[in-house]
């Protein structure tokens, strides 16, 4: 099954939706959020989603997951008031690795404002080497994958 393109990822495309509060100090000089913010965003979402969804602290975790990559697409402007909601999806697992893409949704659109793919690799604590995906984390992401009916026109 194919992951949506950027521009055509939807809210029920998400394994998850995560609320936020935008803050008066996000938005930058021209008047919008801050490169910055957004990555802040997907990243407490993504973390809260992975710690209520497999109870691993990865704080004390013999096995713990590091971004290895992360790339944003700015698909329209977001500022300061208002509240957004940050979706993720899983969209592959591998032995060491997880890849998930998160998009960034305003309130009454439909579309992404922003989209996010995200590649992170399971370190071992002591030795910081790769090491496979913890069970309780793969399960939880697989069920995820396992979860998605293709539409009858091939959509995801």
């Amino acid at each position: 099954m194919t992951e949506p393109e950027p521009r055509d990822l939807r809210r029920e495309h998400c394994d998850d939706l995560s609320p936020a509060t935008l803050r008066w100090a996000d938005n930058d000089m021209l008047g919008h959020l801050n490169n910055a913010v957004y990555l802040e965003l997907f990243d407490t979402a993504i973390n809260d989603w992975m710690v209520r969804e497999t109870g691993i602290d990865e704080r004390v975790a013999a096995v713990q997951g590091v971004v290895a990559q992360s790339t944003v697409r700015y698909l329209a402007e977001v500022s300061f008031p208002g509240t957004v909601e940050v979706g993720v999806r899983v969209a592959r697992v591998g032995r060491t690795s997880l890849v998930l893409v998160a998009g960034l949704f305003v309130p009454g659109v439909e579309q992404a404002a922003a989209h996010l793919e995200w590649v992170q690799v399971y370190i071992d604590r002591l030795t910081r080497r790769p090491t496979p995906v913890p069970d309780v984390a793969r399960r939880v992401f697989e069920r995820c994958l396992a979860g998605r009916v293709p539409e009858p026109n091939g959509a995801p």
